[in-house]
């Protein structure tokens, strides 16, 4: 099953979007948090975020969402380093797209359906 990672600078965001993300991944998907900096602080861990893609890896894939700024370029850091590629980066809203995926990749979607899930959630909008 595709995992997922959650990256935030905030440990607290991260695991409270992962909490929605599991429940509506109905117990199947596999979402991880990666917040925050090694001490607990504000900030991003390439170390945190590598410790997440390997305990959501089961061989299927990796979709990382990040919140914003150093988040992503850490993401991207660790996309690069991975070798074999199997993991991406998802432009999506961070909760919705976190539930969008572990929705998708509760069904055993590969990858590239759980990514295309995330990235769709900019289409769910709230006003119109």
């Amino acid at each position: 099953m595709v995992g997922i990672v959650v990256i935030s600078h905030s440990r607290t965001l991260a695991e409270g979007v992962v909490e929605v993300a599991r429940a509506m991944g109905v117990g199947k998907a596999v979402v991880e948090p990666a917040g925050g900096d090694l001490e607990g602080g504000l900030g991003t861990s390439v170390d945190l975020v590598e410790g997440a893609v390997d305990a959501a890896d089961d061989g299927d894939g990796v979709l990382l969402l990040a919140d914003l700024g150093s988040s992503v370029l850490t993401a991207k850091m660790v996309i690069e380093d991975a070798a074999g590629g199997g993991i991406l980066l998802a432009d999506a809203p961070l909760v919705e797209g976190a539930v969008a995926a572990a929705s998708m990749a509760a069904t055993g979607a590969d990858l590239a359906a759980v990514h295309a899930a995330a990235e769709s959630a900019y289409d769910h909008r709230k006003t119109r």
